[in-house]
């Protein structure tokens, strides 16, 4: 910006721009400060025109008639008064060139002339009073003195133009290093100028002190934040920003911090383009605002892509952690490896994610990951924990459950010495199984002792749960072995019940099994205590043959019973209490007592189907009064085959009908039975009858009517004789009832 001042030949201030001259130039006329234009006011217009070209201007240029050099009341020197008081106001002042230009030269050479020129200047500066701060500045510190000189433009026109084109040219890139600018410190940007300028006007009209370097900073704030703002603006409505933007919303975006550092420095760079000339300080501090709005637009996005690299990675963990278990691989090994290799992961998507511009910190997004990796890899452990003795568990139980009930079931002094075996055995085989399967899941000795104690207990808890299972259904196994006892012999066969067994041995053997099934029943024997339930029990439940004959003796027998604890067992190994034993023992006794007077019933019905032949006298009578008829019988042959005969049809009757089995229930239940069967039974023999009259005809060839008539006759009486024998043979003794009485049925149909 160059001003230049002179002779009255404009009112006000004009301004225009300089036609092929670099860097881009503005020129400023002014006023002269002869002129008679603005007459009492030319003053105060002066003062305010020279500060205003003072404050907006590098080079200054005032035009000189060569005669007034020299002269007090001319060569322009209230005019250089008043800069150098103006000047003074100043905070503190950039240095401006003046370059006075003479007019009109004549022949006097200028080297003559600038010394002079020089020499006034310098007296009105040291004239001018000043502030306490600048009392020994030298002018060279406010400014730059330069002369040239013109000659007349209606004397030696040609001469006056090649001059003015030297001087002219010195103007081209006047702010480089040696041009005749002055000092360029705090000149405001051509984008800043017209807001600068209005402002300084404004405050030289209101007659207030002009602080150029506040006027600078204040024209540096508006500017830049107007710039800022712009930028700002851009970057929202940048493409690359809002596709980038919408990207990470769907999912982690590959070198993210790459692509959105590109756009915030490419939108800073745009500002310190533009911004580059304002005052320093204001520029930074808006480039830092603009850096903070920037950043504060951007970190939403920056942490959900942090938030879906920590999701994405936790996920990948999860799964290659699953992988690496399935595949055989140790817990605590899969569960450190896996962790490392996806934190490590996870450090590399955040770096290439980081917002250079930004210091912000990803520990406690680093942080959050750890802590769902540990949770997640918690709760996995938990569940392959409790899956893995769940696993143990059942084995377990398949294992001890159906043993130690087929134990039970057959009761007996070695049940709870086998049981212990067992339990022993398998306890040991699924401790074993499991400690070697926690070794991969790195845990300390005292948790891992107490898992192995835990199954431990469990297998015991089984055995005794099932235990009490079978103590609840200790009746009916009781009944179940006396009924098998009782009722069969030593070769597991039905009895049968012919008069020659001994029932009070049998029921009594049957019944000390099943006592010996409730001693044993009555109590947890895990451990290597002894107790004598069994002796007690016996003691009190079957030694009693003296006690019908001593009653208080009775008496006291049963008080072993009568008490809620057995000595030597502890309360919660007790299955059946002394009490519970006593009153089952009596409900066994009275629910078994019908099976044994069944068999005695059975026995004795057997020993009179055995002893039904008439004693001898009646043998004795029948010969003699039965003599007659026995000779009638001798003289007639006929007679004693019709009497055969019918003694076989009367014995097949009597085998067939059962008459013998019938009665033995008594003599109206057996009468009716016979009634019903009678007919059928009759029919049934004479169709056999026919039968075996029929086959012969049949099956052999008619040859000799003799032979076939005897035959026919020999055949009938021996299919007579051996249907009367089968039916004799299909008899048999009786048949012991179980838990009831049994009835035979008659012959079925061949």
């Amino acid at each position: 910006m160059h001003l230049r001042e002179g002779l009255k030949t404009t009112k006000g201030i004009w301004m225009a721009k300089c036609a092929g001259i670099e860097p881009r130039t503005l020129v400023m006329d002014l006023e002269g400060t002869d002129g008679r234009e603005r007459g009492e006011d030319d003053t105060a217009f002066e003062k305010q025109s020279a500060l205003f070209a003072l404050a907006v201007s590098d080079i200054v240029l005032i035009n000189m008639w060569c005669h007034d050099i020299g002269r007090e009341q001319a060569a322009n020197k209230p005019l250089l008064k008043t800069v150098f008081q103006m000047m003074m106001r100043l905070f503190s002042p950039r240095k401006t060139t003046l370059m006075f230009v003479i007019r009109d030269k004549t022949r006097t050479p200028l080297e003559n002339l600038e010394p002079v020129l020089r020499e006034d200047i310098q007296k009105i500066w040291d004239s001018v009073p000043k502030p306490q701060a600048h009392k020994e500045t030298p002018l060279s510190d406010f400014f730059n003195v330069d002369v040239v000189a013109l000659s007349s433009y209606e004397e030696k026109e040609e001469q006056f133009k090649e001059q003015v084109s030297n001087l002219r040219q010195r103007f081209f890139h006047s702010i480089a290093p040696g041009g005749i600018a002055g000092d360029r410190r705090g000149v405001v940007p051509a984008s800043g100028f017209s807001f600068s300028a209005q402002q300084i006007w404004k405050v030289i009209k209101e007659n207030k002190d002009l602080d150029l370097p506040a006027h600078k900073v204040m024209v540096a704030t508006v500017r830049c934040e107007e710039i800022a703002n712009e930028k700002f603006t851009a970057f929202i409505a940048n493409e690359n920003w809002c596709l980038l933007e919408e990207a990470v919303q769907s999912g982690p975006v590959a070198v993210f911090g790459k692509k959105l550092n590109s756009i915030l420095y490419a939108s800073l760079s745009e500002y310190d383009a533009e911004a580059t000339y304002f005052d320093d300080s204001v520029r930074s501090a808006k480039r830092k605002q603009l850096e903070e709005k920037l950043l504060q637009l951007v970190q939403p996005a920056h942490q959900s892509m942090l938030g879906r690299l920590r999701s994405g990675t936790l996920e990948k963990f999860k799964e290659a952690f699953e992988k690496a278990l399935n595949g055989g691989e140790g817990f605590s090994l899969a569960a450190c490896n896996c962790t490392e290799s996806y934190m490590a992961l996870f450090d590399e998507g955040y770096a290439d994610a980081v917002v250079e511009l930004a210091n912000w910190d990803c520990s406690k997004v680093r942080d959050k990951l750890l802590r769902d990796i540990d949770a997640h890899v918690a709760s996995v452990r938990a569940a392959k924990l409790s899956e893995l003795i769940s696993s143990y568990e059942a084995k377990l139980n398949e294992a001890l459950a159906g043993t130690v009930e087929a134990l039970l079931d057959g009761a007996n002094d070695e049940t709870w010495p086998s049981i212990k075996k067992i339990l022993r055995c398998e306890t040991d085989s699924a401790i074993s199984g499991l400690s070697r399967a926690l070794s991969g899941f790195d845990m300390d000795v005292e948790t891992k002792e107490k898992m192995l104690s835990s199954l431990q207990d469990y297998a015991r808890g089984v055995i005794e749960a099932k235990a009490r299972e079978e103590a609840g259904r200790v009746l009916i196994r009781m009944k179940d072995r006396f009924s098998t006892l009782f009722s069969h012999d030593s070769d597991s066969m039905p009895r049968v019940w012919t008069g020659k067994e001994d029932i009070r041995a049998i029921t009594k053997t049957a019944r000390s099994a099943s006592l010996k099934l409730l001693s044993v029943m009555a109590a947890i024997r895990l451990d290597d205590n002894v107790d004598n339930i069994e002796n007690t029990l016996t003691s009190a439940l079957v030694d009693t043959k003296n006690n019908a004959a001593v009653t208080d003796r009775s008496i006291t027998t049963f008080d072993l019973l009568a008490t809620s604890t057995w000595e030597q067992v502890p309360p919660a190994k007790t299955l059946i209490t002394p009490v519970q034993c006593k009153s089952l023992w009596r409900q066994f006794r009275v629910e078994t007592e019908y099976s044994v007077t069944q068999a005695i019933s059975a026995q004795e019905a057997s020993k009179r189907h055995n002893n039904s032949m008439p004693p001898p006298w009646a043998i004795v009578a029948l010969l003699i009064l039965g003599f007659n008829e026995f000779m009638t019988l001798l003289r007639n042959p006929l007679y004693l085959g019709v009497i055969f005969v019918g003694y076989l049809i009367v014995k097949a009757l009597w085998v067939q009908l059962d008459i013998s089995g019938e009665f033995s229930h008594g003599v109206l239940p057996g009468l009716l039975s016979i009634s019903t069967k009678f007919l059928p039974t009759v029919m049934n023999l004479l169709r056999k009858l026919a039968e075996q009259g029929q086959s012969p005809a049949t099956n052999y060839p008619q040859t000799n009517p003799g032979a076939e008539s005897k035959s026919f006759q020999n055949g009938s009486t021996r299919s007579s004789m051996s249907t009367a024998s089968s039916g004799v043979t299909a008899s048999s003794g009786v048949t012991a009832p179980r838990n009831g009485m049994e009835y035979s049925s008659p012959l079925k149909e061949d």
